[in-house]
């Protein structure tokens, strides 16, 4: 699985919208979409602060692990 599905997935097991997330990242509903689409990189900055809020590891988000933790 790779990481624009573990986004998309965690933000749906949440219950928030592509807005809601990207104004925790500093992005746009836009932006953020992009970055989920796969027309835009996820910056490391941005992946540091998905996984605190999310309170998962970056190697879950990144695909690397299946365990969040």
């Amino acid at each position: 699985m790779n990481y624009r599905t573990r986004m998309r997935n965690l933000r749906e097991d949440n219950d928030l919208t592509q807005k809601e997330v990207g104004k925790i990242i500093n992005k746009s509903q836009q932006g953020y979409s992009h970055i989920e689409d796969g027309r835009a990189e996820l910056k490391i900055e941005d992946l540091i602060k998905l996984c605190d809020y999310y309170n998962v590891s970056a190697d879950y988000l990144i695909g690397r692990c299946e365990n969040q933790k």
